[in-house]
């Protein structure tokens, strides 16, 4: 007992000026649903349905993301529930297992996952304003690429300088305080989801294509335009459908993740314990159904190959083409523009308060664990800014084509297998906290309890070894990246048994 009060006077703030208590139940639902819609919805379905090779495996590849999405929030809503403070997951797997699989998750999510994220959303949103103005691209140098290898180089282009700007401005916007940050939130949140509602109303309704409805409802399970999975396994037999549904996984759970990012704030949210399983639960179940409806629009406007090959995968691009020829890839620029500056937006606000909660622990930067004075982790936030930004700059360069790619795109292929091992261990921490502390209050308990948790961690584990076993290159280096957080613990852990602990 004594190692969980330190534990939780760890969490709070030094002072008395502690975090605002200002995020309600609409605003925690706005950051879930804000952070959840960026731009995939309207990009991976191309890349899926290349994978799977039909209608109906596209469909129910959605499907079964939704379920793990539903079934790993409602889990979480019992760990929120429990342990309302700062640092989410990080919180949760020091509490049930130890501070070393905390920090290995935080590591990777201020190394990669979230500042890697908030550089490609930020680099999205560039692109698609320069949908509008062309000087706005990849190819448009400040700086031209400086080749530090044969296959890495730095660059500065103005879609590259527009995303670092973005993100200078949302960091400041949060370190003011939290109420423009909630404000911020809110509006993009809501015109985001309303403009996402148009979306799938113009495709359901007025982009309605009897040939591409007959087409890909006729024959739901045919397979046609399926990329091979790997050499004499395609998804035309049942073992190649179900690696097919597998492998699509990648692309729909990074569209629809970050949906536990609000547990990062639980020291602003009010009344946490009870705001906390009712926003993931709310925001999880609405942007699904949105997915799924969005995914249906695509199939009544588009025919199914023409879905595989939209142009750059933008498939929401292509199915407004259809329906408004002159001025629909316009309209859909200033969509996803409105979507990713939402989505960097939560992601900023949510990000900054894990490492606060690592600070506490002295397991990251000192200066990350104080508060500003507008009562927010002002050095936390500056921190994941400036490194968003370093990986916005390099390009990895491919000889053979003379192109260039972005290393944060690489990064964020490598961790998501990493990040599907940290939500099965942070649901497993269900059980094992129901053991470890069974008198512990639970305002929240997971409907379904122990089927819905185990269904998570068995369905993301069947994703896990395919990806393994199937898409090695891509998933191998993102357990290395957090393999590399062991000697650094070590040194971090070391570094504190030779300082006082009253230290700060």
């Amino acid at each position: 007992m004594a190692k969980q009060r330190e534990s939780a006077s760890a969490a709070q703030p030094e002072t008395g000026q502690g975090f605002v208590r200002g995020l309600g139940l609409f605003d925690s639902v706005m950051v879930v649903v804000g952070i959840m819609i960026g731009s995939g919805i309207f990009i991976v379905s191309a890349d899926m349905a290349r994978k799977i090779g039909s209608t109906g495996g596209l469909l129910l590849a959605w499907v079964i993301t939704g379920a793990l999405t539903i079934a790993a929030a409602l889990s979480y809503g019992e760990l929120a529930s429990m342990i309302p403070r700062a640092g989410g997951m990080y919180t949760y797997l020091r509490e049930a297992y130890s501070p070393l699989w905390g920090f290995l998750y935080g590591w990777t999510l201020f190394g990669v996952i979230q500042t890697g994220t908030i550089a490609a959303v930020g680099v999205a949103f560039a692109l698609f304003t320069g949908v509008l103005w062309p000087s706005i691209s990849q190819t448009n140098y400040l700086i031209a690429p400086i080749h530090v290898s044969s296959g890495y180089a730095f660059s500065l282009s103005t879609v590259q300088l527009l995303a670092i700007v973005v993100i200078i401005l949302l960091t400041w916007t949060n370190c003011r305080g939290l109420e423009y940050g909630k404000i911020v939130q809110n509006l993009f949140t809501s015109a985001k989801t309303l403009a996402l509602v148009g979306l799938i109303v113009v495709g359901l309704f007025f982009g309605w294509n009897a040939e591409a409805v007959h087409e890909n409802f006729t024959h739901m399970w045919r397979v046609s335009g399926q990329v091979p999975l790997t050499t004499g396994l395609d998804a035309v037999t049942v073992f190649g459908l179900f690696v097919a549904l597998s492998i699509a996984q990648s692309g729909s759970l990074f569209a629809a993740d970050s949906w536990h990012d609000i547990t990062f704030a639980a020291d602003e949210v009010r009344d946490p314990e009870r705001t906390l399983p009712r926003a993931l639960a709310i925001g999880t179940v609405l942007v699904i159904v949105l997915y799924l409806l969005a995914n249906l629009a695509y199939l009544v406007v588009l025919p199914l190959h023409a879905l595989q090959h939209a142009p750059e995968d933008r498939v929401a691009t292509a199915m407004l083409r259809v329906v408004f020829p002159g001025f629909g890839p316009a309209l859909m620029a200033i969509l996803i523009m409105i979507s990713t500056f939402g989505c960097i937006n939560g992601l900023v606000l949510a990000g900054g308060r894990a490492y606060y909660a690592m600070s506490r622990d002295r397991l990251f930067f000192k200066s990350a664990g104080r508060l500003n004075k507008a009562r927010v982790p002002g050095w936390a936030l500056v921190a994941q800014g400036v490194w968003a930004i370093f990986l916005v700059l390099p390009r990895t360069y491919h000889p053979a084509t003379q192109t260039y790619g972005n290393l944060y795109s690489n990064l964020l292929d490598y961790i998501i297998s990493s990040a599907l091992i940290f939500y099965v261990l942070t649901i497993a921490g269900i059980f094992r906290l129901r053991k470890k502390r069974p008198d512990a209050a639970r305002p929240f308990r997971v409907p379904g309890y122990p089927v819905v948790p185990a269904l998570y961690i068995v369905g993301a584990t069947i994703v896990l070894v395919l990806l393994f076993v199937y898409r090695a290159a891509t998933t191998w280096p993102g357990l290395v990246i957090t393999i590399l957080g062991l000697p650094v613990y070590l040194l971090l852990r070391r570094k504190m048994a030779e300082e006082p602990v009253s230290q700060k």
